[in-house]
């Protein structure tokens, strides 16, 4: 074999396994009550090639997670997929804290400001589910010292907290 054919093998055989080192995708959430603010606390984890994967699909541009337009156009889409429904079955206010992005993850902050979660709330998370098929994301409900752990996928969209 010739020295560009043996580099075009390697490269071909690189590329293909790149191509399926990741073949399953997950996030995962806390949500845990702080007692020194009153408030329901919301940190989300994805990742980042994912997050800029889906927006890019929905807006059929490319996006970098470091520019503010994209911070907007990934609250839109998070507004719309995750929610949490109140005891009494009307969406709770969550409030956008912000996110943070590395090289491998975007971690969102959300908040319900003075805010417990009633037994019987339900959490609504379909991020990335709609876009990914095998996504599958792990919720931790955290009130006290108990954690409750929930997960998320394509026939599982809303679940209720105990």
């Amino acid at each position: 074999m010739t020295p560009w054919r043996t580099l075009a093998a390697g490269l071909l055989a690189s590329a293909s396994m790149a191509a399926g080192a990741h073949n399953f995708h997950m996030g995962i959430a806390d949500v845990s009550y702080n007692a020194a603010s009153g408030s329901t606390e919301v940190v989300h984890t994805y990742t980042g090639h994912d997050v800029e994967a889906l927006l890019t699909q929905l807006y059929q541009r490319q996006f970098d997670l470091g520019q503010e337009d994209s911070e907007a156009a990934l609250r839109r889409y998070v507004d719309k997929q995750f929610y949490i429904v109140g005891a009494d079955g009307k969406r709770l206010r969550l409030n956008w804290v912000g996110m943070k992005v590395n090289a491998d993850n975007v971690v969102i902050f959300q908040e319900i400001e003075r805010t417990r979660l009633a037994p019987a709330t339900r959490i609504h998370n379909q991020l990335l589910i709609d876009f990914l098929p095998s996504q599958r994301n792990t919720l931790n409900v955290q009130d006290g010292g108990a954690i409750q752990t929930l997960f998320f996928d394509s026939r599982h969209a809303e679940l209720p907290i105990r």
